[in-house]
């Protein structure tokens, strides 16, 4: 198996180094994202993270499913692909089966973040408040362009609810 299968970050993309983990953990709040299937006509959605007595991190996703009128959630654990200090892990929902999880920017209070999954499909633009400031926004989206993602494609998430 070639080493390009099995990465878990886009290639040409980095993760945040020198990240503190305990500064990430807590509630996040969904600004925007580049749908997929177990997102689809979900708003309102949060991320919560909080640490394990095993080093991994357990977490909680929520959201408001609009089609079918109801909140779901989706509980899993994530681990680090190296060393803590590197933003580069994986997470898993689904028993032994992991996909990446990389913080590729972050703002120095951790307020902000932006968030790719293996390959340019996956992006999430993260916020500790359910709103995003014009100038963060168009930062985020820049950069987010700049390293190869279609940002045309963002569904930006109401938080409503």
């Amino acid at each position: 198996m070639s080493l390009f299968s099995c990465r878990s970050i886009p290639k040409g993309v980095d993760a945040v180094k020198n990240f503190q983990k305990e500064r990430y953990l807590g509630k996040w709040f969904e600004i925007a994202r580049i749908d997929f299937k177990y997102e689809r006509d979900m708003n309102n959605t949060t991320a919560d993270y909080s640490a394990m007595s095993n080093g991994k991190i357990k977490v909680v996703n929520n959201g408001y499913n609009s089609k079918k009128k109801k909140w779901e959630t989706a509980t899993g654990k994530a681990k680090f692909v190296g060393d803590e200090n590197t933003a580069m892990l994986k997470v898993s929902f689904f028993g032994p089966f992991y996909a990446g999880y990389n913080v590729i920017k972050l703002d120095k209070d951790y307020k902000y973040a932006l968030v790719t999954g293996k390959n340019l499909n996956y992006l999430w633009i993260l916020s500790r408040t359910t709103t995003l400031p014009a100038d963060v926004r168009q930062e985020y989206t820049q950069f987010a362009s700049h390293v190869g993602f279609d940002t045309t494609r963002l569904t930006w998430v109401e938080h409503n609810k």
